[in-house]
């Protein structure tokens, strides 16, 4: 399957960052961060990035194979989801909103110009590496201005891009407070625990380690399962059962059997992971139910709790008896982790509770409906927008660089604060997440782009914001299809990232 592509990552020189990065008028300043003038808003990146690259490790985990296979076997501690590894010494978060959003306020004569965007952009554009389909926008966040574009409403392939719509279209739907909660309940009239599922790929069954502190815990729903059955006074032997009905449809993923993400289910521990890792490629359950329950049956025995054979499927009554809960981080912790580690899990998970909070089948199909009428609500530019799943994966899926640049600009915009979560996940450049490796030490985009990967064999795609010299917040979208030299083609979209961050671009 063309999905499994390893990637090789080379720290080759740039050529176009090197024709970038020069200082005529009309053409590209270098913008190393300790470069961009005093006062403005990217100082207040770099800064940050200057106290990152201080702080250190940093994580270099969490794409999918298609995108960096190599990276399963990098895992450290940081990130842009704020957090971090318990234990490791490493910050808990990357540069985050105040210095991402702080362009917002920059004076109105830092209006950018599209004359100079275009005079950078267009000769990156034309770059071979890139494939026949290509596509690009430029929009100030401010203004809300498209500063930029080409085939700008042509309908792309968007890989890993689509988790941003996925994300605003959850956040909007059920609110970045939302958590995610698996339960327990005992049937009236038996000895039948039910283990209900709640849609949260990230409960874990493990002790210690990254993802750990902070998140659902099995062992702590065993811990306060075990002492409500004491405090009921059931003795003797118990069964338990394992309800996942909150989903519905085929639980496997159409690219089929995969690495890259587990049978979609509202129950699975650490998502279905056969091995350590957190991130990235996997191998995976294929029952990732039926796991966790038998996880949990072992740790309700550890605790006194006899349990009698093996957990199977059955749908929790509604005269079942409460025994305990446990949740979830807040949904906006969930979207972070989600972006910066193009987690694949997370994204089928939301698109599922998008749609049961907009009344349509928790299915693919259902998840795919409900994602595009949230967008539309928000009166976002769905022309050409084809959802067919929340992860990307899946490659009939299809969205325009407008969209994509008009998600963020949204998700940017003081008065969508419940979006910020979109913004504050992305990965930086050349610090977090999938973005860890793709930036190469004084690029101008390094530590001022934050932006999301979109990577299956052949298309290639990279969405987000940048600070520019001058102090503007800018959204884009540069998409390709159809290449041939991924490596290539990768460098020639974060040139053009760069190549935005660098611009004065005013008038």
């Amino acid at each position: 399957m063309d999905e499994h592509v390893t990637w090789r990552w080379l720290r080759r020189p740039l050529p176009l960052l090197r024709r970038l990065a020069v200082k005529p008028a009309g053409q590209l300043r270098t913008a190393k961060t300790w470069q961009v003038t005093t006062g403005s808003a990217a100082v207040g990146l770099a800064v940050a990035a200057v106290a990152v690259t201080a702080a250190g490790p940093w994580d270099s985990s969490g794409q999918r194979t298609a995108e960096r296979r190599s990276a399963a076997s990098q895992e450290a501690g940081g990130g842009a989801d704020h957090l971090g590894f318990p234990g490791s010494g490493g910050p808990g978060a990357a540069p985050s909103a105040p210095a991402v959003l702080a362009g917002l306020g920059a004076p109105a004569r830092a209006k950018p110009g599209g004359k100079a965007l275009s005079d950078v952009l267009e000769p990156v554009l034309k770059d071979r590496a890139l494939g026949p389909e290509r596509s690009a926008v430029v929009v100030d966040v401010a203004s809300g201005k498209r500063l930029y574009g080409e085939r700008a409403g042509d309908a792309l392939t968007p890989a890993s891009t689509t988790k941003i719509a996925t994300a605003v279209a959850a956040l909007s739907a059920v609110g970045p407070d939302h958590r995610l909660s698996t339960r327990t309940v005992l049937e009236p009239g038996s000895r039948e625990v039910v283990l209900v599922g709640g849609g949260d790929p990230t409960l874990t069954a493990r002790k210690d380690g990254r993802y750990v502190t902070g998140f659902a815990s099995l062992r702590d729903l065993a811990d306060d399962t075990a002492r409500a059955l004491k405090k009921r006074g059931t003795k003797g032997r118990v069964t338990l059962s394992y309800d996942t009905s909150r989903y519905a449809g085929p639980a496997q993923h159409p690219i089929g059997p995969n690495e890259n993400i587990t049978p979609v289910s509202p129950l699975m521990a650490d998502e279905g992971r056969l091995d350590d890792s957190t991130s990235g490629p996997a191998p995976r359950s294929t029952d990732p139910a039926a796991d966790a329950a038998r996880k949990f049956a072992d740790l309700l025995r550890e605790r006194g709790v006899d349990v009698k054979g093996d957990p199977g499927p059955a749908e929790a009554s509604a005269r079942a008896g409460k025994l305990a809960r446990t949740s979830s981080p807040a949904l906006s912790a969930l979207v972070e982790r989600m972006l910066t580690h193009s987690d694949n899990d997370i994204a089928e998970a939301l698109a599922r509770e998008t749609a049961r909070a907009s009344g349509e089948r928790p299915s693919f199909a259902g998840g795919s409906k409900a994602i595009r009428a949230r967008l539309k609500k928000l009166d976002l530019p769905l022309s050409g927008a084809k959802f067919a799943d929340g992860s990307g994966l899946d490659r009939a899926g299809r969205l325009s660089g407008d969209l994509l640049a008009a998600l963020l600009a949204r998700a940017a915009d003081r008065d969508h604060p419940e979006l910020r979560s979109v913004v504050t996940g992305l990965p930086v450049a050349g610090f977090t997440g999938t973005l860890v490796d793709r930036y190469p030490k004084g690029s101008p985009g390094t530590g001022l782009v934050r932006a999301k990967t979109g990577t299956l064999t052949g298309v290639n795609a990279l969405a987000g914001t940048v600070v520019t010299a001058d102090g503007r917040l800018l959204a884009f979208a540069f998409m390709t299809t159809g290449t041939t030299d991924a490596v290539g083609a990768q460098a020639a979209l974060d040139a053009m990232a760069s190549a935005t961050a660098a611009c004065g671009c005013t008038p």
